[in-house]
């Protein structure tokens, strides 16, 4: 019977169709099991070679335990060839005889694994994403976490901040307590103190050695924060009680020596301080200094209506608290009258400027030496002049300076 009952013309086109598409191939094989005969594309499989007559399974090692056939037909799908091309083995038994036969499904094969392949990779793909959406939900948690530790510390944070400021408002107006009042008689003594944000180490005073000596001084202690000012305000007090065993509080040069033994920094938190410590004779109108690292004092002469000439009160010495050894010179000169006489910190002129650079020394000798009209106050001239330099906001240092106008 044709072909699905085909017309033998359509049946034998669809036989060419299969042939050439499918790449066949054919083996006979007796009932001894010995190779009779061999056909088709052979050599595209990489049977080329084959001897009729040879048992068959010692050629084509696939067929080894196939034969004889359990069942027919019978199909092997997608068995790679010796050539590496991949066909589906189909076997038919016929009047003591096996036909196999060769049908190429390469490509399908290559197909079918590449789609495979292919739901590897998703899987694989899924189980990553899966992972990675376990990662990213781990560390939301862990981010959460650390937010609200972070918003705990920075509740923290905020409290010891606000603290700190407190004790910062409280040493403040402790120092300023224990600041002496502005002179009006024998002479005038004024001053501006106008502490930095961290506070500094600035302290000063003022007070009658006896009835005819006045004894003037100004503490700047290294660094910011309560500490300084503290040490600052002890060593003004011990100075403004005169508690420096027998010592002559009408000689600068003294004072700074015993000063200089009795706060040494290794026994107050490394801690040093630059002093400057004047006596005023009432009678001679000498004045008596001496310096210990501490900025020059300037003395201005002639009447406030006039400009003035600024002269800078030199005097050499190591700042308190660095060497227990130290000693001290003492200068002196004579102020007449009138004259004013200014003491300050270095705050009070190194000023930093927006773009870095500092204010000049010269610029502040020039307002303290400017002609004064009315009630202006050079003082505030200058604390005006050093915070427009600044250009806005707390300045840096403690802005110190007192002034002593005979």
């Amino acid at each position: 019977m044709a072909m699905l009952d085909l017309p033998p013309r359509i049946s034998d086109s669809l036989l060419l169709l299969l042939h050439a598409q499918r790449v066949l191939a054919h083996l006979v094989i007796d009932g001894s099991q010995n190779l009779m005969l061999s056909g088709g594309h052979l050599a595209h499989y990489g049977l080329a070679g084959l001897q009729s007559g040879v048992p068959a399974a010692d050629q084509l090692p696939f067929l080894e335990g196939l034969l004889p056939l359990a069942e027919t037909p019978f199909l092997i799908r997608s068995m790679e060839m010796p050539s590496g091309r991949v066909a589906d083995v189909h076997f038919f038994a016929d009047e003591g005889a096996v036909w196999v036969l060769l049908l190429d499904v390469t490509a399908e094969y290559e197909e079918a694994r590449l789609v495979q392949q292919k739901a590897y990779d998703m899987t694989l793909l899924s189980q990553r994403e899966a992972r990675l959406i376990a990662q990213l939900e781990s560390a939301n948690r862990e981010l959460t976490l650390a937010h609200r530790e972070l918003a705990a510390s920075r509740e923290a944070l905020q409290l010891t901040h606000d603290r700190l400021q407190q004790e910062l408002r409280d040493a403040e107006l402790y120092v300023r307590a224990i600041l002496p009042a502005p002179l009006a008689q024998p002479w005038t003594v004024d001053w501006r103190f106008v502490p930095s944000t961290e506070l500094g180490g600035d302290c000063f005073g003022y007070h009658w050695v006896d009835d005819e000596h006045f004894a003037l001084y100004l503490i700047d202690v290294c660094g910011h924060g309560v500490g300084s000012a503290l040490l600052s305000v002890a060593i003004a007090e011990t100075l403004r009680s005169e508690a420096l065993p027998r010592t002559d509080f009408r000689s600068p040069a003294e004072v700074l020596t015993a000063l200089n033994q009795a706060y040494q920094m290794d026994r107050h938190g490394e801690l040093f301080s630059t002093v400057w410590y004047g006596v005023y004779g009432r009678a001679t109108g000498q004045l008596r200094y001496a310096s210990a690292g501490h900025p020059p004092a300037l003395v201005v002469g002639g009447p406030r209506q006039y400009a003035g000439h600024a002269l800078p009160l030199q005097a050499s010495g190591p700042c308190v608290g660095i060497s227990p050894t130290a000693r001290y010179q003492e200068e002196h000169c004579v102020l007449g009258s009138p004259t004013r006489l200014y003491v300050f910190s270095d705050g009070t002129y190194e000023i930093e400027r927006p773009d870095g650079s500092m204010l000049e020394f010269s610029a502040m000798t020039e307002i303290l030496a400017r002609p004064l009209d009315g009630g202006q106050s050079e003082l505030d001239s200058l604390l005006a002049y050093a915070r427009d330099a600044h250009g806005g906001g707390a300045l840096e240092d403690d802005f110190t300076i007192i002034k002593m106008a005979l």
